[in-house]
């Protein structure tokens, strides 16, 4: 199409596949044919210097406390794995089309104008714009692409057991889980475990990577069922090595996370059976013809497709993006010049609309810099809320007559468990030692404040010693689509990649401090203040303690 008025330049916009090799053809004999002023392509500095070759950009350190940095780079990973994959299939190079608009128009002798928004901005506006729960939608749909619903209901179904697992030692026995029964089951959970590791280790020798997790898990589950039920060995060697509190502990967790796991596996199989989240015929990314995909009324009907699934991230993914490409393309044509704009097929109209009627264009400042959220900021208002609440425990126990030695072990406690767990699963994740200490001393206040997390500050230190880029995703898709490696050798390749490695280091810091914070509230204080009637004892001294102060400022008023 060709966009011009009187005096002006004009626009040809080719739409293409960026994986496809019909489109890299077209491109090549329209820029040939068309001979422009320039061929601006759909491309930011840093991806036009990661097709030519170039090394990306480090991710900067500093860059990692601004917040979301990691989760931004999670979902452009994600949406470069699934490109990746579809390149693949077809046999072509992802963004082939591109590399071939520049290269012919560098032969021809012609410019070259990169017109796209900054990569980064446009990741970090589509993950602000995102809800919650079109997020995890995102991360679920790609999930079922790859994998059986069940198996996401057992990741999913692991990760509320955790936070299950507390509330089952606290208030197991009003449903008839007793002690002993959680002796019994931490028993059984150690036992297994050791069991596991040995028979994991002697199948290793002959079955490959796959059966042998299968021969090590289901054996180790059995020793653990005999030994935690059938003949209650070892429940006193393993009482005394964790202790009371300990055994109760893993007890509960081990309850929580196969209660978790069971309903994951439940609702999984019930998902499968009414085919919501399974891959059906038309799914399969070889049934779709190339062609198809640079068709006008495909494309349209793929994003109206995904603006259902997310109307925020749409919006930062593409109509955005129309608009900030169609600002340089209407730049270039009011200068004079002819241009064969060349971009992927799901911009073509928008852009081509917007070439039409330029009036209609939002103001570029609009399109740039940090998106804000719309509405009520929520999360805000819970973080402050925490922290005062946090607060508030200690000056109304103080109030209450509580003395600061009480208060000070209260405090202590929390300082340890929090540092405690989040130091050591960053370092169980591959962190330095120094970088862990970090993330544990920080973890207390971070923990009372969900605006700010301990994994930051750890993987801040990371990236003082590894270098971290964008070029990290290609690897990293290159490991995951290796379907022949067994899987734990697989893990560890993907540990030897930076930016997983820091993604998991800043992940289970995090993690680590979340679980201590249940753990305090339902374990350790409930220890540290019996002699104060524990949790119910403790609440009622808050209580007393906010009358106190009342009646104090009422006294100091009147």
């Amino acid at each position: 199409m060709n966009d011009s008025s009187p005096g002006e330049g004009h626009v040809h916009v080719v739409g293409t596949a960026h994986v496809s090799a019909d489109s890299v053809r077209e491109v090549e004999e329209t820029v040939k044919s068309e001979r422009p002023d320039v061929v601006a392509v759909e491309l930011d500095e840093g991806r036009y210097r990661q097709l030519k070759g170039g090394t990306p950009d480090d991710i900067e350190a500093r860059d990692l406390l601004r917040g979301n940095t990691v989760f931004q780079f999670i979902a452009y990973w994600m949406l470069s794995y699934v490109q990746s994959r579809m390149g693949e299939k077809f046999d072509v190079k992802p963004g082939a089309d591109m590399l071939a608009a520049v290269e012919t128009a560098e032969a021809e002798g012609l410019d070259v104008a990169l017109v796209d928004r900054d990569i980064q901005t446009t990741i970090q506006r589509f993950w602000r714009r995102m809800g919650t729960l079109e997020k995890m939608r995102m991360v679920g749909d790609l999930a079922f692409g790859v994998a059986d619903a069940r198996g996401v209901g057992i990741i999913a179904g692991i990760a509320v057991g955790v936070f299950l697992g507390p509330l089952v030692g606290l208030y197991g026995d009003v449903v008839g889980i007793s002690d002993v029964f959680l002796t019994r089951v931490a028993t059984g959970a150690v036992v297994g475990a050791a069991a596991s590791y040995l028979l994991y280790t002697i199948a290793s020798f002959s079955l490959n990577g796959d059966d042998a997790i299968i021969a090590g898990l289901g054996g180790g589950a059995a020793v653990g069922l005999v030994g935690g039920f059938g003949l209650g060995y070892g429940t006193g060697i393993v009482t005394s090595v964790l202790g009371g509190l300990g055994t109760t502990i893993v007890g509960s967790l081990v309850v929580g996370i196969l209660a978790g796991v069971g309903v994951g596996v439940v609702v999984g199989t019930i998902l499968n059976a009414v085919g919501l989240f399974t891959p059906g015929e038309n799914a399969d990314i070889e049934e779709f013809d190339m062609a198809d995909l640079t068709d006008g009324d495909v494309v349209t009907a793929m994003m109206e497709e995904f603006r259902r699934f997310s109307p925020g991230g749409a919006e930062a993914l593409i109509d955005e993006r129309d608009a900030y490409i169609a600002h340089q393309l209407v730049a270039l044509r009011e200068s004079g010049h002819s241009v064969v704009a060349v971009v992927g097929a799901g911009h073509k109209a928008g852009i081509e609309n917007y070439l039409e009627h330029p009036e209609t264009l939002p103001p570029m400042e609009s399109l740039v810099g940090v998106a804000e959220k719309d509405g009520f900021p929520w999360g805000k208002l819970v973080g402050f809320g925490i922290t005062a609440v946090f607060v508030a425990f200690f000056v109304l126990l103080a109030m209450a007559g509580v003395g600061n030695e009480r208060l000070l072990t209260i405090f202590a406690a929390w300082f340890l468990i929090n540092g405690i767990f989040a130091a050591g699963l960053a370092k169980l994740a591959g962190a330095r030692w120094t970088s862990a200490a970090v993330g544990g001393l920080v973890a207390w206040m971070t923990s009372i404040n969900p605006l700010l997390a301990p994994g930051w500050f750890t993987g801040y230190f990371e990236l003082r010693h590894t270098p971290v880029n964008v070029g990290d995703i290609g690897t990293l898709n290159q490991i995951l689509s290796d379907e022949e490696t067994p899987i734990p050798e697989l893990v560890g390749k993907l540990f030897d990649v930076p930016l997983f490695k820091l993604i998991m280091v800043v992940a289970m810091t995090n993690i680590g401090s979340i679980i201590a914070s249940f753990l305090f509230v339902t374990y350790v204080l409930p220890v540290i203040a019996a002699d104060l009637g524990g949790v119910t004892g403790v609440t009622n001294l808050m209580l007393e303690g906010a009358a106190n102060s009342a009646d104090l400022i009422w006294r100091t008023l009147t």
